[in-house]
């Protein structure tokens, strides 16, 4: 709700501070009085195109500073743009125009877009009128209205069209894999052949690399070897002749205890020399270099690490590379039948999400014809007796159904009997544009829009019993929201809980614009003046009298 309004040097308003309340509030005045400067100023401060030429003349700047009961909804457009605000606190938004051009704009005192406050003027104020009257214009609203209207609950159907984009996600992915993978098969077939062809083993890299080490070693000692065995073995090797001198000493030991004793040492000997016989023996049989085998572990080897590369992987990973071919490949041959569930699945909840859009369809329909019967009964009395109002309920193609539904909604009107339906704005003059406005409004007075509407000159070109109805309607509205309304109408003005006179001043050469919240004699004695023009008589004041004891 829109709570004040602080305007300094726009145009004709030198300091202006208005307050406004909930329920209707009439804003009256003669011709040229400046109301549509209030106008200018307000949609300045909501995000309208900032124009120097609005700037007082001698001032530095024009500045609106506007006040709201901030709506939950608004409170979380600005959360979601890094704009904390407090709840409880008012919504300051303020505006200001140099005179040299630009402007800039806060909300709370911090710096926000031009495109941010026009989302948020959005939110929170509708203009109706002569040239302002976007918002029920636009067909992208008509939906979300009709089914506010009808209690229409979209939650269902947002819920199985999320579940069958979800199937379509993943059956795609699916398929995109499978033609990927099928694309590859003959290579796969290929790679996975020659791979288990070849069998390679975990670890094998570095036990055949170990292997190859040892035999390479084994081969430059080998010579050394053969020479160190070579004096073991004969009549005339070490051990041999060590054997003999102790076959003899065996005879002579027991002349002489020294010679046991020697006799005991050579048998040592016999015994040690013998042990490294039996060792250098088998070190001999460990280390045997066999040519064939070392050029069938450098093959494997070599063939090991060529296959690696091709693949562009490290040796050790080759077992792995062959099990995830593998699985790709089994992945082709599996995967038609795993293509075949998901096509199932999408098919079911296309079918859900039908079923459930068909019905918030038909109910679309059904409030569709209680709208129009409640902006019918609406139009006569505001001289729209010759319109029709249709709320046009149109499948769409499948490519555009979404979480919404099936459905495109937009209000059409044909204004004479015979002539063809139409969008609003396309055959409607101005003031009949606001006055069907107005229809609409009432029928759908508590479905949402935004807490503050505004209607310019509503009345103009109508009078006495159309002028009487649209008050009523205009007061039967603002039960449910704030509502401004410009007249010209005394019948409109009787309705107003607030009064707001607009006056234009002149002294010398300075022309000043002010606006005051009249009391209860102020207001009967504008609405005579209304009534009667310049000479305000004790008629008019009667009449004027008569009109608000009625309201």
């Amino acid at each position: 709700m829109l709570t004040g309004l602080s305007i300094r040097d726009v145009v004709l308003i030198e300091a202006l501070d208005l307050e406004f309340s909930n329920g209707l509030g009439v804003l009256t005045g003669e011709t040229g009085a400046g109301k549509s400067i209030l106008l200018d100023a307000l949609g300045l401060a909501l995000g309208a195109r900032a124009d120097s030429g609005l700037v007082r003349n001698g001032a530095e700047r024009a500045q609106v500073t506007a006040s709201f009961d901030a709506p939950d909804h608004v409170v979380a457009l600005l959360a979601d743009n890094d704009i904390e605000i407090d709840k409880r606190e008012p919504l300051l938004i303020r505006r200001s125009v140099p005179a040299d051009g630009g402007s800039k704009a806060f909300i709370n005192d911090q710096p926000c877009s031009a495109a941010l406050l026009r989302d948020v003027g959005t939110a929170l104020v509708e203009i109706h009128g002569q040239h302002d009257d976007r918002g029920m214009l636009n067909p992208r609203g008509h939906r979300l209205l009709l089914d506010a209207f009808g209690r229409c609950d979209t939650a269902l159907v947002a819920s199985h069209y999320t579940a069958w984009q979800e199937a379509k996600a993943r059956l795609d992915v699916a398929r995109e894999a499978l033609e990927n993978a099928a694309r590859d098969r003959e290579w796969l077939e290929h790679a996975v052949a020659e791979l288990a062809q070849f069998n390679p083993q975990p670890g094998e890299e570095e036990q055949l690399a170990g292997e190859r080490s040892d035999m390479q070693k084994g081969e430059r000692i080998a010579e050394d070897l053969k020479a160190v065995l070579e004096s073991f073995d004969g009549p005339k090797s070490g051990l041999a002749l060590i054997r003999s001198a102790a076959r003899k000493l065996d005879r002579l030991a027991d002349a002489h205890p020294l010679l046991a004793e020697a006799l005991t040492a050579l048998d040592r000997a016999v015994i040690e020399a013998s042990e490294a016989e039996d060792k250098l023996n088998a070190a001999a049989r460990a280390i045997e270099f066999e040519p064939a085998r070392l050029d069938e572990i450098e093959e494997r080897l070599f063939e090991l690490r060529a296959l690696a590369r091709k693949h562009n992987v490290a040796p050790d990973a080759i077992v792995s590379l062959q099990e995830n071919l593998t699985a790709r490949l089994d992945s082709i041959q599996a995967g038609g039948e795993g293509l075949a569930k998901l096509e199932a699945e999408v098919k079911a909840k296309h079918a859900a999400f039908v079923d459930a859009a068909e019905a918030m369809s038909a109910a679309r329909t059904s409030a569709a014809a209680k709208l129009d019967a409640a902006v019918k009964a609406e139009l006569a009395p505001l001289k729209l007796d010759a319109a029709q109002f249709q709320t046009a309920v149109e499948r769409l193609p499948e490519d555009r159904w979404s979480i919404t539904g099936m459905d495109r909604v937009e209000f059409l009107i044909s204004t004479n009997p015979g002539a063809p339906f139409a969008p609003l704005a396309k055959i409607a003059s101005g003031g009949e544009l606001s006055r069907f406005i107005l229809a609409l409004k009432v029928a759908l007075a508590e479905e949402g829009g935004a807490a503050t509407i505004i209607f310019d000159e509503i009345d103009r070109g109508v009078g006495g019993a159309v002028a009487a109805a649209i008050g009523e309607r205009l007061a039967r509205l603002a039960r449910h929201t704030q509502l401004l309304a410009v007249t010209h109408s005394p019948q409109v003005a009787a309705r107003g809980q607030a009064h707001y006179f607009i006056a234009k001043s002149s002294q010398g050469t300075v022309t000043r614009t002010g606006v005051v919240l009249l009391d209860a004699e102020e207001r009967r004695q504008e609405i005579a003046r209304m009534l009667s023009g310049a000479e305000v008589t004790d008629e008019a004041r009667a009449q004027a009298e008569r009109l608000l004891e009625g309201v």
